[in-house]
């Protein structure tokens, strides 16, 4: 690889090869009315976990997907405006969010310079505690329809393997 090309530039150059091919979708409500809520970490691939094609389901990442405001926001809107009616919740084994907040905070300060004392990280220490939690905040938002059904599952980093959680 010439050193001058940044991972960045290969990404975009991928992008511009992606346009070349690519069949717009008619209409943002997903196909399978599913939204599902993950964690941003790089060895998930909900695409390819789920065998979701573009236009399928809305996918919401965030850092140990976390039922956090921004993500109920998103399902908000997904749920009310766009029409989805289940959400599948995947965290999983070995997440960098597996530990307490203040450990957190203190790494994030010293690694960043600035002061992380006041971020709300949403820690926890038990997968399947955190995705019962989550599941509940889900269903506890005054935009979750009421026939929504909301699925928790731990997706298991090793092996690729899925086990349900909630409901159980």
């Amino acid at each position: 690889m010439d050193p001058r090309v940044t991972a960045v530039d290969e990404l975009l150059d991928n992008a511009r090869r992606y346009a070349d091919e690519h069949a717009s979708i008619p209409t943002q409500t997903p196909m399978l009315a599913v939204a599902v809520l993950t964690c941003m970490d790089a060895r998930i691939d909900p695409s390819r976990l789920l065998g979701l094609e573009p236009g399928d389901a809305h996918v919401i990442r965030n850092a140990g997907g976390r039922a956090t405001e921004d993500a109920l926001r998103s399902l908000a809107v997904s749920n009310s405006l766009l029409g989805t009616r289940d959400v599948i919740v995947i965290q999983h084994t070995d997440c960098e969010m597996m530990t307490e907040d203040e450990v957190l905070r203190r790494r994030l300060t010293e690694a960043s310079g600035a002061d992380a004392s006041r971020v709300d990280l949403l820690c926890f220490d038990d997968v399947d505690r955190s995705l019962r939690e989550d599941v509940a905040r889900i269903l506890g938002s005054p935009f979750t329809p009421d026939e929504a059904r909301v699925y928790g599952y731990v997706f298991d980093v090793v092996t690729g393997s899925m086990s349900q959680v909630v409901p159980d």
